[in-house]
């Protein structure tokens, strides 16, 4: 079975597929500095600040106030000019938490865990997909079809092109991103996964993964190949 999409059917059925998952799903105009609900300061910021605060107050409820500040920034500030190793960075604080000082009642100070997301309850995380998402980083502007946050925090950037169009293919996605990695490097800070696809072949890599190594997704349920008939594409969102 063939799946033909043009550009804008790919993205709308790409939502589509997030909201069958539960995902919000935000135009990214709506909440951009001059939107109408902005949800971000500078068209150079790609963290959600204000749900990510929330986010972090919800899952550590332990912790007092300025333990949750110091995470909140030690994850919005990079410490190096290193794009990989900033995300090497953040990847250590998905898993193992981060470190923070908690003043206890005689006055010293104990390192306590402070956690991105919450593992034990999904539920408690908070899931959203925007689409048409401006970052203007050192003079540059880009716009990336479409962005997965987590609790505010771009994880996962997928670039679409037409599969009708014969002069552009799953190829040209790839060197997008590649374009979009060496202009607006800030975005990648947090990734966990990139996405290309042609609305008949879909692909995921991770930041240094080469052409080569982006792989079809090919199951939903983790236990059985999911088949040819549902279009790659969804296979990859919905596993």
């Amino acid at each position: 079975m063939k799946h033909n999409f043009y550009e804008s059917h790919l993205e709308a059925a790409t939502l589509e597929w997030f909201e069958e998952l539960g995902y919000e799903i935000v135009f990214a105009p709506d909440i951009a500095p001059e939107g109408e609900y902005p949800e971000r300061e500078d068209y150079s910021d790609v963290i959600l600040s204000e749900r990510l605060k929330e986010a972090i107050a919800r899952i550590n409820p332990q912790l007092p106030s300025d333990a949750l500040e110091d995470a909140f920034r030690q994850i919005i500030i990079p410490q190096s000019p290193s794009l990989l190793m900033n995300n090497k960075a953040f990847q250590k604080m998905i898993t193992d938490g981060i470190d923070v000082q908690v003043k206890q009642a005689d006055a010293s100070y104990k390192t306590e865990k402070a956690y991105v997301f919450d593992y034990v309850k999904p539920l408690n995380n908070e899931f959203m997909v925007a689409n048409q998402f401006t970052i203007i980083e050192h003079g540059a502007e880009k716009r990336p079809d479409v962005i997965v946050f987590v609790n505010g925090i771009p994880m996962v950037v997928i670039e679409l092109k037409s599969a009708i169009d014969e002069n552009v293919d799953i190829t040209d996605a790839y060197n997008q991103l590649q374009n979009y990695k060496m202009t607006i490097p800030s975005l990648f800070t947090y990734n966990s996964f990139l996405v290309t696809s042609d609305g008949i072949n879909a692909k995921a890599g991770t930041l240094t993964s080469d052409e080569d190594r982006f792989m079809s997704w090919r199951t939903i349920d983790g236990d059985g190949v999911a088949p040819l008939s549902i279009p790659q594409l969804e296979v990859l969102i919905k596993g």
